[in-house]
């Protein structure tokens, strides 16, 4: 199966979110090809959780799994941490009140 650039993804999935009025921002721009992609859904209370997509190597399939939640302060601690390890991570951030990340919806895992 082909992939997708990682730039055409985050184009994809901004334009996704904007359909819905979720509001969310490139924080850190990655690698245009093959960067990896983190999503911080920050539901404007202090709180957040940071997801990542899996690749189930049983199955093939690709699904976004949670990383960490809590804080706001401790989900930016990690996306420091993940930053040091891969600079070429990009990282979306999406506000919303409500909790939707539209993460589970066919055609973005």
């Amino acid at each position: 199966m082909a992939r997708l650039t990682a730039q055409f993804w985050v184009d994809a999935y901004l334009a996704r979110l904007r359909v819905y009025d979720i509001p969310a921002f490139v924080v850190a721009h990655g690698d245009d090809t093959g960067g990896a992609v983190l999503v911080k859904l920050a539901t404007l209370d202090g709180k957040a959780a940071l997801f990542q997509r899996s690749f189930d190597l049983m199955s093939g399939a690709r699904a976004w799994v949670e990383m960490v939640s809590g804080s706001e302060a401790e989900v930016d601690a990690s996306i420091a941490k993940q930053r040091g390890f891969d600079p070429d991570l990009w990282v979306i951030e999406v506000e919303d009140r409500q909790g939707r990340h539209l993460l589970q919806d066919e055609g973005l895992s």
